[in-house]
């Protein structure tokens, strides 16, 4: 499989209903929210979790498609793999002295690793194997409106203890955001692709993962999520036709009629893209 040879920016939409979509541990894992504006964040971090998991789910340890960051995954370990593919002995924090050996190391974790050719990584441990720069980017996803969140009172019937038997049920507090829908906007770099061996199998597995990603990532928490539409702009070249944010403000996203009313369904949203602004060697495609 080919590495790709065109700049890419991505912009998807996904919403939520009755749900917690990015909680903030620091705030009693209250949905993420600008102070500001009172829209809502969802962290590149969380997003690039659930391509992760749904990559992992669709190649199933299939080769070239393990996933680095996973939970409860020991990173020296993962990183003493390459050594020993490469018949190499790692010294505490450094790298091999051979640069040639030392890019062996790094490009075997490339090779092995999804997310490392995808979305780079810090390898820096005891173990080192370097760093790698990601050709696919993702910026924090922001609500299209503000939103509100509700804290909502739950209980529980079990108990933990016997002796806590005759005891009043346990109280607990969750939070939901009862509608919003979000914009996440990705980048994918020709040049950085080719120094990770990013394939254009790996283009369409990261597409499918972005349209699927939620309908793998059930859970009472999160309640309803879908991804809703994802927009892509490719361009004819290694190196771009056209500023990012440029192509960017051609999605125009307004409300469906109702506009004094709280948005509680996609269909209250218009997302369209003016292509007739479209620089010369930028095409536009609508996935979802």
């Amino acid at each position: 499989m080919t590495v790709i040879n065109n700049r890419y920016e991505f912009v998807l939409f996904f919403d939520v209903e009755n749900g917690n979509p990015n909680g903030d541990p620091d705030a009693g894992n209250m949905p993420r929210i600008d102070p500001e504006t009172g829209h809502g964040l969802v962290t590149d971090v969380c997003l690039k979790r659930k391509i992760r998991n749904f990559v992992e789910l669709a190649k199933d340890g299939e080769e070239g498609f393990n996933i680095y960051v996973q939970e409860k995954a020991v990173l020296n370990r993962r990183n003493e793999m390459a050594y020993k593919a490469c018949d190499l002995k790692f010294v505490k924090k450094k790298l091999p002295k051979k640069i040639e050996d030392a890019q062996r190391v790094t490009q075997w974790m490339c090779d092995n690793f999804f997310d490392v050719r995808s979305f780079g990584a810090v390898m820096t441990t005891e173990v080192n194997c370097g760093q790698v720069r990601g050709p696919v980017q993702l910026a924090f996803a922001q609500s299209v409106d503000p939103i509100v969140p509700h804290e909502v009172s739950i209980t529980r019937m079990a108990v933990t203890n016997e002796r806590d038997l005759e005891k009043e049920r346990t109280m607990g507090r969750k939070y939901i955001v009862p509608y919003a829908l979000y914009r996440a906007e990705g980048f994918i770099s020709a040049p950085l692709a080719a120094k990770t061996g990013f394939t254009e199998g790996d283009l369409e597995l990261l597409w499918q993962a972005l349209i699927q990603m939620f309908e793998h990532d059930r859970s009472a928490a999160r309640g309803k999520m879908s991804a809703r539409k994802l927009i892509v702009f490719k361009h004819d070249s290694r190196l771009g036709n056209a500023p990012a944010h440029q192509l960017f403000d051609f999605i125009s996203t307004g409300r469906n009629g109702g506009e004094e009313l709280p948005a509680r369904s996609f269909s209250h949203y218009e997302v369209g893209v003016d292509e007739s602004k479209l620089p010369e060697g930028v095409t536009c495609q609508v996935k979802l």
